[in-house]
């Protein structure tokens, strides 16, 4: 539905669907599937069903106008739940989507107890990092039978359960909370790894005699490259800084295209200061990972910002 219609006019929030399906199975003491809960929704706002929905879930709209509608969906599925809940899910969709239907109805939004996203846990279990991976592949990974209908809400509920059977859920849940840092820091790794083992470079070059590290920098020879086929200047993006006195750039040939540059600075026994200058071609892999690196700088120069604004106005 388009942003401008007019449904969102008296709407609280800016809600993005409505749930027309309410799937959920209850983990037994071992962590297996135990009993069953499924309902179907009717919509109230938005009565088109996209036609992609349809044919991914196999609910049409006649289906649905013999539904309850999510006040009584949503007693019922409290009901089963139980107080004191904590929701396992595959991803983070659910709970925004859950959470924003629960406000639009005004309902309870305060009686989830916690979320987990069960991807993290299967990651960190399973030498993964931050990625998504599908529900399909958690199964595939662990051998397990495809014997409920996929994009199905219980059916999908269900095939998490098992997953979760497969998992140290004890430890999972215990290390919950640094799981998304460690993903992000074994992802890092291995970009890091891939650079190092990675294609030949086609220039490396060291510079010495430097009195500073500004003084490094502040040295044209070392700042502007050029074009290694055509020898043109290079355009440079911003310059990183990736810790251990370690920086990176990208640079751009109009003609001959991205290369990705990289310095590494280095106290000598003389007290002065030596650069290595490394430069590769830089492929799609390269490129995204000076972009990842440049929107975590960028966060966490806003997040210090942030906290230096609340420590003056404090």
């Amino acid at each position: 539905m388009s942003s401008k219609s007019s449904v969102f006019n008296y709407l609280p929030i800016h809600l993005r669907g409505e749930i027309i399906e309410i799937g959920a199975v209850k983990l037994n003491d071992d962590w297996t599937p135990g009993e069953e809960f499924q309902i179907d929704v009717k919509p109230v706002y938005f009565r088109k069903m996209h036609y992609k929905v349809k044919k991914l879930t196999g609910i049409d709209g006649n289906r649905l106008s013999h539904a309850p509608g999510f006040v009584e969906a949503f007693r019922q599925f409290r009901a089963f739940c139980g107080e004191g809940c904590t929701f396992l899910t595959w991803g983070y969709d659910d709970k925004g989507i859950l959470e924003q239907n629960i406000i639009v109805h005004d309902q309870d939004w305060d009686w989830i107890d916690g979320w987990v996203n069960l991807q993290l846990i299967y990651n960190m279990q399973t030498e993964g990092d931050k990625n998504q991976k599908a529900l399909s592949t958690a199964m595939e990974h662990f051998g397990i039978e495809q014997t409920r209908v996929a994009h199905d809400a219980l059916g999908d509920a269900y095939n998490t359960g098992l997953v979760c059977s497969h998992l140290d859920m004890e430890t999972g849940l215990r290390r919950y909370a640094e799981a998304a840092r460690q993903l992000s820091l074994r992802r890092e790794a291995r970009e890091e790894r891939a650079l190092e083992e990675g294609p030949t470079p086609v220039e490396h070059l060291t510079f010495t005699g430097y009195a500073s590290r500004n003084a490094a920098f502040a040295d044209e020879s070392l700042r502007c490259l050029r074009c290694p086929v055509c020898g043109a200047p290079l355009s440079l993006q911003r310059w990183v800084n990736q810790g251990d006195k370690r920086y990176m750039s990208l640079g751009t040939c109009e003609t001959h295209g991205s290369y990705l540059v990289r310095v590494k600075l280095k106290r000598t026994e003389e007290e002065t200061w030596s650069v290595n200058r490394i430069l590769y071609e830089a492929d799609e892999g390269m490129q995204n990972f000076y972009r990842s690196k440049c929107s975590q700088r960028r966060r966490h120069a806003r997040r210090r910002k942030k906290s230096n604004s609340a420590k003056a106005q404090g």
